[in-house]
């Protein structure tokens, strides 16, 4: 394979992390339902006989209705995004399956970088270059959990199937012009650890190496992920994938997402990120967090030193992204603590072994 990272590209990348807190765009899928699309639209005129109903596979888009994606990633970058997502949350086949679309996953992710590359490019300046954050969302399907719940021990989908799907979306999403990957809205860290293992495995063949962003979503206020590890459990398991973020996302507001956080502030040796929704979904599904209150939480956030990387996920528009950006150009972005070497182990919980000097130190502060 001939394909490498653009190294004036990752060079800027990691410059512009350590010198303001980048922004991601805000929630693709919130400006798609508002363009109230039917099923013609979906469909194209590749895909006019495909046997099923297509309206609501958002990704398809890409391939069929590129135009409307261009100008969605052109307001979000107007807005102040630094860091643009792939429409590809959800371009894999377990995912496409559902639509009978398999075939079309190579392509689906491929256009998805590549009309958010032409889109970066327009925008960027020596001043502030724009990137593009191939995701990989978490596949319909679950490793960790039965589908059944008479049956504990039921999978439909294993860790195989998973790195071979996340594997060709991936190689994909790179050909396009992805500079980075996103592994995001991780609720079973199994599937996030197939979706490494893959890019591992896909990165050793290429024989390069792009950064990876690791973002996890706490389900509930239970401040835990659906496969029901702790953020700090979450944390241990993908740090040695050596990410150049792990964050979280989604399913939470800022107010409730806050002091998970806080707590994977305190303890990662990475940078953070974090797109939380507009706040908790109303009666009828939409979000009513307003943008000026969304920027004012976030900026709580940044003030206290949490954050390398935020923007928005559902319910998050232009208008949101545009004064989440004011807000992260008045601060510094936290600071990576250096960890003290430890044996550090995770399973629903997690474990740090205590040292003899730990021992000591704790009889002394006693």
């Amino acid at each position: 394979m001939s394909l490498t990272p653009e190294s004036d590209r990752q060079a800027a990348l990691a410059d512009a992390l350590t010198k303001r807190i980048l922004v991601l765009d805000g929630a693709m899928g919130t400006e798609i339902q508002l363009l109230k699309l039917e099923e013609a639209d979906y469909r194209g005129e590749r895909f006019a006989d495909a046997p099923g109903d297509l309206k609501g596979d958002n990704d398809l888009l890409v391939l069929t209705q590129p135009k409307m994606i261009r100008s969605i990633y052109d307001d979000y970058l107007r807005a102040g995004a630094d860091i643009l997502e792939t429409n590809s949350f959800n371009a894999t086949r377990l995912s496409q399956s559902d639509y009978d679309l398999e075939d079309a996953v190579p392509d689906i992710n491929y256009e998805a970088a590549r009309i958010a590359r032409e889109a970066a490019e327009a925008f960027s300046t020596a001043d502030k270059p724009r990137f593009v954050a191939g995701v990989l969302g978490p596949t319909s399907r679950t490793a960790s959990i039965s589908p059944d719940v008479s049956d504990p021990g039921k999978r439909n989908v294993d860790f195989e199937e998973l790195r071979a799907n996340y594997r060709e979306a991936a190689e994909a999403l790179l050909r396009g012009g992805s500079d980075l990957i996103m592994v995001e809205t991780v609720f079973d860290t199994l599937n996030a650890k197939a979706a490494l293992f893959a890019l591992d495995e896909l990165f050793d063949d290429l024989g390069a190496k792009w950064p990876i962003m690791i973002s996890g979503t706490i389900t509930d206020l239970s401040g835990r992920t659906l496969s029901g590890q702790t953020v700090e459990a979450f944390f241990y398991s993908v740090r040695h994938a050596r990410p150049f973020s792990v964050g979280l996302n989604c399913a939470l507001g800022p107010s409730e997402l806050r002091a998970y956080l806080a707590e994977l502030s305190r303890i990662a040796d990475t940078p953070v990120s974090a797109h939380p929704n507009a706040g908790l979904p109303n009666e009828l599904g939409g979000y009513d967090l307003s943008p000026k209150d969304m920027a004012a939480q976030l900026e709580e956030w940044m003030a206290s030193g949490l954050l390398n990387i935020v923007g928005g996920c559902c319910g998050t528009r232009p208008d949101h992204i545009a004064r989440i950006a004011e807000a992260a150009a008045k601060h510094k972005p936290r600071a990576v603590p250096v960890l003290k070497p430890a044996l550090r182990l995770s399973g629903l919980e997690p474990f740090v072994a205590q040292t003899a000097d730990d021992d000591k130190a704790a009889e002394v502060a006693a």
